[in-house]
Order: structure tokens, then C-alpha cells, then sequence
């Protein structure tokens, strides 16, 4: 699903993006409950970042005031009955049509999926937030992907986390 937010591009960047788990749900301009078996996902866009709420495990990856953790490239924990994986890398695009296709890309791929969820700022092309959850072999958990695009430093965030009971 790709909605248009209801607020302004506010320029940010990669750098910028702090990772927070256990954070209670924030104000978020658009939401997805997306359920997969007994489990329930919500995906919740918060402008140029996100929030993710399942289970026992709430992530956020956004530009938080206050204690919050800077991007990592990897990490896990383990929840109460649960395992949890998270990674991200940043894709910085040498020019402007690179980025956009690449932007583009993300969005002709999530367009008609309901596991999906994607935002774009009004008056800011290319500046793009998309959540979906991905397939698994795994019967017992989960997986999504996020990608957080941002135009003027022709970047694309990108994480991909995982969350199985063990």
C-alpha cells in the first residue's frame, strides 16, 4: 500500500537515524496491521523513519531525542520466547537518476501488496519510507524489510530484521 503523508519532507539523513527497542507506540501518520498466523505486525510509519510493533518487541528506527542508540549494522537480543535479529546498511547513490531508480524500484515492488506499507512526503520526490514483511521458511517467526530514502544526500537506508521463537 502507498499512501501520500499528511506533513512536510523535513530534511534528514542517515546519519541521523537512531534504533530504540521497547519504545511504546509514537504518533505515526499512517499504520498497517498485517496479521500472519497467530501473530499480528504493525507496521507504523513516523515520517521519515519507523516503528514496528509485534509481539513482546517494539523497534524504532527514527531520529529520537532523548537515550537512543545510533544505527547499528547488526545486532540481536533475545525477548520472552522469542530470538530477535536486526541489520541495516546505507546505499549512497553517486547521482540523482541512480537514487531515483532505485527508489522507484522499492516502490514498483510494494505498490500492490497488503504486507506492505509505503509513504511519500508531499513536493518531495524520492523521499520515500516502505515497510514489508518478507517470506520465511521458518514457520515459528518473522522477517521484514525497510528501506528509509533521503533525496538530498542520495541515500537509502535499508534494514532487514528477524524475529522467531527459538
Amino acid at each position: 500500500m502507498l499512501t501520500t503523508l499528511d506533513t512536510p519532507y523535513a530534511d534528514a539523513s542517515a546519519d541521523g537515524l537512531s534504533f530504540a527497542l521497547g519504545l511504546p507506540p509514537l504518533d505515526a501518520l499512517a499504520v498497517l496491521p498485517v496479521r500472519r498466523g497467530e501473530v499480528t505486525v504493525h507496521f507504523r510509519l513516523l515520517g521519515a523513519s519507523h516503528q514496528v510493533i509485534v509481539g513482546p518487541l517494539s523497534e524504532t528506527v527514527a531520529c529520537l531525542d532523548g537515550p537512543a542508540e545510533p544505527l547499528p549494522g547488526r545486532t540481536s537480543t533475545t525477548l520472552p520466547g522469542w530470538a530477535y535479529e536486526f541489520t541495516a546498511k546505507t546505499a549512497r547513490h553517486d547521482d540523482d537518476a541512480a537514487f531515483g531508480r532505485a527508489v522507484e524500484a522499492v516502490c514498483a515492488r510494494l505498490a500492490d501488496r497488503g504486507d506492505a506499507l509505503a509513504g511519500a512526503f508531499p513536493g518531495a520526490r524520492h523521499a520515500v519510507t516502505a515497510l514489508a514483511l518478507e517470506e520465511t521458511a521458518e514457520e515459528t517467526g518473522m522477517q521484514w524489510r525497510t528501506w528509509h530514502a533521503y533525496p538530498q544526500t542520495r541515500e537509502i537506508v535499508m534494514t532487514r530484521s528477524r524475529l522467531v521463537r527459538p
